[in-house]
């Protein structure tokens, strides 16, 4: 054996050589490992991994389209101008209400807002009869509610170039109501889910959340004896809006969207758990606009009651989950259905499997945890 090779030799069978070689390589090797780790990401960006939509992956990136809009294009040319809409109010019409939905299309078209009608009658030539009929989306589907068009027509991929969502029922008088002003006040008030208060000397309101206060601009909770004081922090006292006029973030939209059921199409429940696509503390980021306000004049529309008494008996609170008892005493006035009675109780089934559904879910992820667990207890 040569005397290179018994040298190398000795030097390993040594233990303080051979700690001393470990000690030496370990830092040498970490070092190389991190050059080449930080050094591909930024000589050879071009190889990053980037993840792209479902579907998209045959396509170069460059060409993925992954949003839109509803903005109408012409047939041919371009537009002169960039006239796109920053909000959306889409609004469930029948042709009965036609005096009611002609003023609220009005007013937000000339507030430079992209309009969609929601024909739930089936009903849609009759309104070739107004001058912005050709201006506006018409989605018809017979005997449809507001929320069964939103799942299927407002996917937030679809709206995600809107800032706001305005997602309104066609029984409300927008005299006072200034759409642009309206937007101005919950950007500043960090609203992602609003609505405009009621007149309360014109409405017909049945909560006292959303009745207008005169000596504020917004308010976020009421106060009621034995129910909401100032240390609420659980709708229906604070953190919560009615369902007939919501108003959406693009954030808040993203989340309500996914909450709305498929097959629950009155939405029942929803409004109480709203709070939690708030973007934060609920208790903050929703809330009642009382500068811009307007009238709820309380139309029926899915289903014509037979008699005005039928309607008015018809109550339900969620805090008691008491309508049961109420249905059965005014079906009993009559063997033939009430179409509005059948909607309310639909209604009220609806609820149930969504609060159900809600219980359910909670307790089989294990990967969610509730903000709001406290509150409810």
């Amino acid at each position: 054996m040569s005397m290179k090779s018994t040298s190398i030799v000795s030097l390993f069978e040594d233990p303080h050589n051979r700690r001393s070689c470990v000690y030496s390589v370990v830092p040498a090797v970490s070092a190389l490992f991190l050059i080449l780790f930080f050094g591909a990401a930024f000589i050879s960006p071009k190889y990053e991994l980037k993840c792209k939509p479902d579907g998209s992956e045959a396509l170069p990136e460059g060409i993925v389209a992954k949003t839109s809009n509803l903005q109408m294009r012409p047939l041919w040319g371009f537009p002169k101008s960039d006239n796109s809409s920053f909000s959306l109010f889409a609004i469930a019409a029948g042709i009965k209400q036609s005096d009611l939905v002609d003023k609220m299309v009005t007013k937000f078209l000339s507030s430079n807002f992209s309009v969609m009608l929601f024909h739930y009658d089936g009903v849609v030539d009759q309104w070739k009869t107004f001058e912005w009929c050709d201006r506006v989306i018409h989605v018809s589907a017979a005997n449809q509610t507001k929320w069964w068009f939103a799942k299927r027509f407002l996917h937030p991929d679809i709206v995600a170039e809107y800032s706001y969502i305005f997602l309104w029922d066609e029984d409300l008088g927008v005299e006072d109501f200034n759409p642009q002003k309206y937007v101005s006040i919950v950007k500043s008030e960090g609203l992602e889910i609003s609505q405009p208060a009621l007149d309360p000397a014109k409405s017909e309101v049945h909560h006292q959340i959303t009745a207008r206060s005169q000596r504020s601009i917004v308010h976020r909770r009421t106060y009621k004896p034995g129910l909401c004081d100032k240390n609420s922090t659980a709708p229906p006292c604070t953190g919560w809006i009615e369902m007939m006029a919501p108003v959406f973030s693009r954030a808040a939209w993203r989340c309500v969207w996914y909450l709305i059921q498929n097959d629950l199409i009155h939405a029942w429940g929803l409004d109480m758990q709203l709070g939690y696509c708030a973007q934060g503390d609920r208790t903050k980021n929703v809330g009642v606009v009382d500068a811009e306000y307007v009238v709820h004049y309380g139309r029926p529309t899915l289903g014509v009651p037979e008699k005005k008494t039928d309607l008015l008996e018809i109550g339900f609170s969620p805090e008691t989950e008491n309508i049961t008892h109420v249905m059965t005493k005014t079906s009993s006035h009559s063997h033939k259905k009430d179409p509005r009675l059948e909607v309310r109780r639909q209604s009220f089934l609806e609820f149930k499997i969504f609060k159900r559904r809600w219980i359910q879910a909670a307790k089989k992820d294990n990967c969610w945890i509730d903000p709001y667990s406290q509150s409810l207890k």
